[in-house]
């Protein structure tokens, strides 16, 4: 499902129009996102949780040349699903 689907999908089930849907998720992305470049994490109970972890540097290897480059800290945003929504599909 890609995000025109989700969006007529979402449409459909909550009696909007594609319009509304649409204001809808991108409202909830922009929320989320800012919310996350704030240092927030965003727990939705009973289907999981976003926030951003910090990602120590390491050194890695180049596959062309097989030369060690070192890989800067970086931080990246995580989605993890709650135990209660992983059961479903189990």
């Amino acid at each position: 499902m890609n995000k025109g689907e989700l969006i007529k999908v979402m449409a459909e089930k909550a009696g909007f129009t594609n319009k509304d849907a649409a204001t809808a998720y991108e409202a909830f992305i922009s929320t989320v996102t800012e919310a996350l470049k704030a240092g927030d994490k965003v727990q939705l109970a009973g289907f999981g949780s976003f926030e951003v972890k910090d990602v120590p540097a390491k050194d890695g290897i180049n596959p062309k040349t097989k030369e060690k480059v070192a890989i800067p800290a970086c931080k990246k945003p995580v989605m993890k699903f709650g135990k209660a929504y992983k059961e479903l599909f189990n």
